[in-house]
């Protein structure tokens, strides 16, 4: 099996795209084949260097590296298609000498009044075949006198085009409603049913899987690999990917790319198993699945043809999944980036760096996304008792009967108290408790806004000796300061004076 995923660097991985790589991928590791990627890039006016090396990025952060294809090379290059000119040259030439294609010289004004003339008489809008009748001499003869002119396939009349879609059974069409596709823009440049076939035939490729989109197009590619003797692929459509509102992913559903969601801090696993479950289940109602496993079991023909929604609020359910299980080595790594912008860490050293493993924990169980992490563990570095005294939630914890006097008392507790841990933050727990009665939440309630300066967050005996292990660290660390529990619980007691 060699099947291929063939974008047109023109702007960002589009999350739709992405999962049709994804699928492509997916065959080809389940059947042991080979996965190709090449870039279609004959757009001269919208392909860019820049958009090449995102889109090559993105699938390489998603995990879907390539057998063959760019920067890696392989037996059936190039693979970018304006390096492969030559090729669709030679073989619109053949078709010309055959007599399978001709010059088209009709402009662009004539093109579109046939267009309307055709709709007006409430036949299909197809290209009448007005040069079909030019003799191949004087076409040759116009063309060699410099006048601009496409190249066209010759379509058969009343054929019917059958191919067996792996998703959507028989497809047929009739050669009626197809017209004479371009095959050579004037420019010299291919077109994309042209190209492809070839690039497609020259590249060996089994398989076809991409957007239902190309549907209409795959009678015309049909007729040329019949043309040119080659033996077609077999081709899967697949049902394209909505928003939440059942139309087309777009914009005004939000980040619809893969740059835009890996900005967001979603991480590359979360993202394919997401994409990989829409519009294909694994079985037993599993929606949790390492990608090696979905290859295992993957198979087009269990790929369903209705729409299938890409779902952020199901894609931040998976994503929270990831986070709980992920490495917290790797969290951090991740999530330095959000850690910087927020202006919490600099360049962390060795100890900086096993001070964020540590903490980390307090953030992934309870996030959805990475950019979210320096939020959920900010108390730990910025504690201001002076804006929080201000805050309602906080004032409405201290309103609570007894709770200043907790305060005052866990003040008192860690004056000589050194730095704590989890047991001998207990035992002072305790003795503020004989000191002043309080319990449950009236006792842990004060102690949290003294301490952490929130009304919530992480459980007390996890977050301060993480605080105080915090406050311990070297100024060369790369971490910003952490005011240590007893300073906090000093400095909060002076504000309720």
């Amino acid at each position: 099996m060699r099947v291929r995923f063939a974008p047109s660097p023109t702007g960002h991985l589009h999350v739709g795209n992405a999962r049709t790589a994804l699928f492509n991928w997916l065959m080809a590791r389940n059947a042991g084949g080979t996965f190709i990627l090449r870039i279609e890039d004959t757009d001269v006016e919208r392909s860019t260097d820049e958009s090449e090396a995102s889109v090559l990025e993105d699938l390489r952060w998603l995990g879907l590296h390539w057998d063959e294809g760019p920067e890696i090379g392989g037996p059936h290059g190039p693979y970018r298609q304006s390096e492969r000119l030559h090729l669709y040259r030679s073989y619109a030439q053949e078709l010309l000498a055959g007599e399978r294609a001709y010059y088209c010289f009709c402009s662009a004004d004539q093109l579109e009044a046939d267009r309307r003339a055709a709709i007006a008489a409430g036949l299909p809008p197809r290209y009448p075949g007005t040069c079909r009748r030019i003799g191949a001499a004087q076409a040759h003869a116009r063309v060699d006198a410099g006048e601009a002119a496409v190249i066209r396939f010759k379509v058969p009349d009343q054929r019917e085009i059958v191919f067996t879609d792996l998703v959507r059974g028989d497809v047929r069409f009739r050669t009626e409603v197809i017209g004479d596709p371009v095959l050579v823009r004037s420019d010299g440049n291919p077109a994309y049913n042209f190209a492809v076939v070839i690039d497609d035939a020259l590249m060996d490729v089994t398989h076809v899987v991409r957007g239902e989109d190309h549907i209409s197009n795959t009678p015309r590619q049909i007729l040329l690999y019949e043309a040119f003797g080659f033996t077609p692929p077999q081709f899967a459509h697949l049902s394209l990917v909505m928003g939440p509102d059942h139309t087309p992913l777009s914009k005004r559903h939000g980040a619809t790319s893969v740059a835009e969601f890996r900005a967001r801090g979603f991480l590359p696993e979360a993202v394919v198993n997401h994409l990989a479950l829409i519009g294909w289940s694994p079985g037993n109602d599993e929606e949790l699945l390492p990608v090696e496993e979905m290859a295992r079991r993957f198979s087009i023909q269990a790929v369903g043809h209705s729409a299938g929604v890409f779902d952020v609020e199901k894609l931040a359910w998976v994503n929270r999944h990831y986070l709980r299980i992920a490495n917290p080595t790797r969290i951090v790594r991740l999530s330095l980036p959000y850690f910087r912008q927020a202006g919490l860490v600099h360049e962390p050293d060795a100890q900086g760096i096993a001070y964020l493993e540590s903490v980390m924990p307090m953030a992934t169980g309870s996030v959805d996304r990475l950019d979210e992490i320096p939020s959920r563990l900010h108390f730990l570095f910025a504690f201001d008792a002076r804006d929080a005294v201000t805050r309602p939630e906080i004032r409405e914890v201290l309103g609570a009967p007894g709770a200043r006097e907790v305060i005052h008392a866990l003040a008192e507790e860690l004056q000589e108290a050194g730095r704590l841990d989890r047991e001998s933050f207990r035992v002072v727990a305790g003795r503020v408790k004989q000191k002043t009665g309080q319990k449950a939440r009236h006792l842990f309630h004060p102690i949290r806004v003294a301490l952490t300066g929130e009304a919530g967050g992480p459980e007390l005996d996890v977050a301060v000796p993480a605080i105080d292990r915090g406050a311990d660290l070297a100024a060369t660390s790369g971490v910003a300061q952490i005011i240590g529990c007893r300073e906090r619980a000093a400095e909060f007691a002076k504000r309720l004076t």
